[in-house]
């Protein structure tokens, strides 16, 4: 899992270096991996960084705790999903085309990145204001492309938090379906049969 930036260590730990933020990413990289294969009970600070081929001393440079790296890494974990959605979006397509493409692009993240899965459902419990963050943050962005699309006229003028709300849940399951449990279908199969509901259910009457 590799991205240019990542959520800042509390404190005085932010890395003032390239290098630094190259371990950093590093020490997320190799948490991802291994609180996404053990839970967070079972994953260790010497598993993260035996994957991440650091010394257990350079743990310490950026966090304090295994609690403090998975708050860092569902921080994490929540931009990166934000940003496979972004990748995919083209301002010139209709709203209901916006949905399938965002769709698409995090069913292929989830395929690549399985663990998310484990490590989202775990924060419930674990940090749960992280867990709460990540799914209003994600409702909120698709409710705001929603209301793009209504008003441009493509999408009924009612479309509300609880439509933003319904497709997200909707997409985790298809995630988890097509890109966790199994891959038997295309992404772009699967993000149309969703595409086909909000047409029928979304659209803006002629």
């Amino acid at each position: 899992m590799n991205t240019s930036s990542a959520p800042l260590p509390p404190g005085d730990k932010v890395p003032r270096t390239e290098r630094g933020r190259k371990t950093l990413r590093k020490l997320l990289d190799a948490a991802a991996l291994e609180f996404g294969e053990r839970g967070f009970h079972d994953a260790s600070i010497t598993g993260i960084t035996r994957r991440a081929g650091v010394a257990l001393g350079t743990f310490y440079t950026y966090f304090d705790s295994k609690d403090e790296v998975f708050h860092a890494l569902v921080q994490d974990l929540s931009a990166l999903v934000r940003d496979a959605a972004r990748k995919a979006l083209d301002p010139e397509r209709e709203a209901i085309a916006t949905e399938e493409a965002a769709l698409a692009g995090f069913l292929r993240f989830a395929r690549e990145h399985k663990e998310i899965y484990r490590i989202i459902d775990e924060s419930e419990f674990v940090d749960p204001e992280s867990f709460r963050a990540h799914y209003e943050t994600t409702a909120r962005r698709i409710h705001e492309r929603l209301k793009r699309g209504a008003a441009r006229g493509e999408l009924r003028p009612d479309v509300s938090e609880a439509h933003a709300w319904a497709i997200m849940g909707m997409n985790v399951f298809l995630g988890l379906r097509f890109a966790v449990w199994n891959e038997d279908l295309p992404t772009d199969d699967v993000a149309g049969i969703a595409s086909d509901l909000l047409a029928r259910g979304l659209k803006a009457e002629d």
